[in-house]
């Protein structure tokens, strides 16, 4: 499926009909990619399991759309490289470094990018710290972290369920497992859903997500804790600082965007789909098989899993070159026609988690905190419903994720016991911050609700929402 390309055979130009076979190059950003990426998919799919693609404006690219085509590439390290200093067109100038993907595509010195016994070594500090979790633990800091943001919202009757709850959760596990004070964790989460959006402002959010992870290095270095940063700083890999602020990027963007997004296209579908309607917490179909269709058919990550051939190749008979991006659109290729049956239901063979060497190392934890999720606010919540028809919710732009700009939902509104959201607050700070409390602001709009305080996060989730509705 995969061959390499005779040397004296020279191949066409960039932009040559014979280097893209007189295809349609897919544009995979702007709004109508957003709304409707699967028909970008079905268009691609008339002509093979690879295609020519715009990632950005000037960044060209091979996507792979078919499921078999993208397990051959996944597991082909001999053939193809995750070495980003390998991307011609970026090393060339030919593509601007301060493009809006460079970001998400740069190389960084994580297991990520990393081939051969580098990759060895940072993927087994990575999951050696990982296997240190207690199972029990970190669903009890899902569960705390779930209830303090419903608590919340509850009162209300009203929620964006993306802002007020999707968005902040993953960012409270985190702070708790990563022993991550709530100011720096500000900085990592502003940063990282900036560099996912792929837009003006990546350069800047990922200045801010540098220097969100130095300080959290620098902090773990002088006060070692039993966290993930700690455990990583400590394992025999040898860490250094440098390692160890990319490593977090890594982790960071693996365990808070799409960890988001897992969540609240759950949400989505449980709250839209025929199959899960009625009550909701007893449905005809478990959270568990919620997940799992997510998984299949609108995966958080939808195309990314970036490679670079070692060598000219011809890949189901369509040319790639040496050190050109191939992606891999793991949503297109979970949705591949050519894969039978009702595959869903308790079916994991997605390409949700990746396939191969570079899979995610993570994915029994992420599934967790995202059943966490859905069942607590089903359980506590059990009358929610969309506030908004399925087809008006917007999804946000950009190539990579598979991510809603909103999802607003209304609910008979509960009163939250006193002191229960305060408590709760304590909980999900696992190393304090001397600027984490704030002034008491109420989040209720019904008569006799709790006022609560805010903590340092709620203020930036205002910023994160007036920044989604700008653009």
């Amino acid at each position: 499926m995969t061959t390499p390309r005779p040397a004296g055979d020279a191949a066409p130009p960039p932009g040559c009909p014979a280097h893209a076979d007189a295809r349609t190059v897919e544009r995979l950003y702007g709004p109508e990619f957003a709304a409707d990426p699967m028909a970008s998919y079905t268009r691609m799919r008339a002509h093979g399991s690879v295609a020519p693609v715009e990632i950005a404006p000037g960044v060209r690219a091979s996507l792979v759309t078919g499921y078999e085509t993208a397990l051959t590439v996944l597991r082909s390290p001999g053939s193809f490289s995750k070495d980003a200093r390998r991307w011609r067109a970026l090393a060339e100038g030919t593509v601007s470094a301060d493009s809006p993907v460079v970001p998400m595509m740069m190389h960084r010195p994580n297991a990520l990018w990393a081939d051969g016994d580098e990759h060895t070594r940072l993927r087994g500090a990575i999951t050696d710290s990982f296997a240190r979790l207690d199972p029990d633990a970190l669903k009890g800091y899902a569960e705390r972290s779930a209830d303090t943001l419903i608590d919340r919202i509850a009162p209300n009757g009203r929620a964006d369920l993306l802002g007020e709850y999707g968005a902040v959760l993953p960012l409270l596990v985190f702070n708790q497992l990563f022993g991550c004070p709530t100011d720096i964790g500000d900085k990592l989460v502003e940063g990282m859903s900036g560099i996912f959006d792929a837009d003006a402002d990546s350069e800047k959010a990922n200045a801010v997500l540098t220097e969100g992870v130095a300080e959290l290095v620098a902090l773990k270095r002088e006060q070692p804790g039993s966290d993930v940063t700690s455990w990583l700083m400590a394992h025999p890999a040898g860490l250094t600082d440098e390692e160890m602020m990319h490593q977090l990027v890594l982790l960071m963007g693996a365990g808070t965007e799409p960890q988001q997004n897992l969540i609240c296209n759950g949400l989505r579908l449980l709250l839209s789909d025929d199959r899960f309607a009625g009550d909701l917490a007893g449905g005809s179909m478990p959270v568990e098989d919620a997940i799992d269709e997510v998984l299949w058919s609108d995966p958080p990550i939808a195309n990314y899993a970036v490679h670079y051939p070692l060598q000219d190749l011809e890949i189901d008979g369509v040319l790639v070159r040496e050190g050109e991006p191939v992606l891999i659109s793991l949503a297109a290729a979970n949705t591949d026609p050519g894969l039978a049956g009702d595959r869903r239901a308790g079916n994991r063979a997605h390409l949700a988690w990746s396939a191969g060497p570079h899979t995610c190392p993570a994915k029994g934890p992420a599934r967790s905190i995202a059943a966490v999720a859905l069942e607590k606010l089903l359980d506590r919540l059990p009358d929610i419903e969309l506030a908004v028809s399925v087809d008006e919710l917007e999804w946000r732009q950009g190539p990579f994720h598979r991510a809603l700009a909103a999802l607003p939902v209304r609910f008979p509104p509960i009163t939250a016991a006193v002191g229960t959201s305060a408590d709760r607050d304590r909980t999900t700070d696992r190393v304090p911050s001397p600027s984490a409390p704030t002034a008491t602001s109420s989040t209720a709009s019904e008569p006799g609700s709790v006022s609560v305080a805010r903590p340092r996060w709620w203020n930036l989730l205002a910023r994160w929402r007036h920044r989604r509705q700008a653009t």
